[in-house]
């Protein structure tokens, strides 16, 4: 019996030890992170696509947070991401960096893959599946349409392809964006038609 409570008293003693120890190193190594740029974090896509110039979303933000990037420049988040983040800091909106494109997916091309594995080292968001020697394919739903994989890929098997707008990812347009001023041209051009 005694030895039972010796053994518990011991183990009680160590966990006490290492719980202080832990609690020392956790003051001692506390990193300090930037709460705005965490916060302009969770507002970017998190597609990770290296399209703003930055190695992914999060030095991205740490860019914005600090002023060393502007708020424009997240290419997939588009203007809905830039109007957040440019409230966010309270700083003036700006024009989206590149020209607006229709959304691409990638589409490989199976009867020329080689199965060499390197575009799915290059996808950011893991939308490419296959196996060594074996075919691949995109997975649409997740392809942010960042083109990384189509460069090295070494046959030139990837092509990036127009998104089709399917029904059950359409929306009415938000207000003042670039979608609803399309809209309202392209009514503009069916409307002489209706009557």
């Amino acid at each position: 019996m005694t030895q039972l409570l010796a053994a518990i008293l011991s183990f009680s003693a160590f966990a006490l030890l290492f719980g202080v120890v832990l609690a020392i190193a956790s003051r001692v190594f506390k990193i300090e992170g930037n709460p705005m740029a965490d916060n302009i974090e969770t507002l970017l896509p998190q597609t990770q696509c290296g399209q703003c110039g930055f190695p992914g979303c999060k030095p991205y933000a740490a860019a914005v947070a600090s002023g060393e990037a502007e708020v424009n420049q997240c290419v997939p988040g588009g203007e809905r991401t830039m109007l957040q983040i440019a409230g966010l800091m309270g700083v003036e909106p700006k024009n989206i960096e590149e020209e607006p494109t229709a959304p691409m997916i990638a589409f490989v091309r199976e009867d020329e893959c080689i199965g060499c594995t390197l575009c799915i080292k290059a996808c950011p968001v893991d939308a490419i599946i296959g196996a060594p020697k074996q075919y691949h394919t995109i997975i649409t739903d997740h392809c942010t349409g960042c083109t990384l994989c189509v460069e090295p890929c070494p046959v030139d098997c990837i092509d990036m392809l127009i998104k089709p707008e399917l029904l059950e990812h359409w929306s009415w347009p938000l207000p003042d964006t670039a979608r609803a001023q399309l809209a309202i041209e392209r009514k503009g051009q069916h409307a002489p038609h209706a009557t």
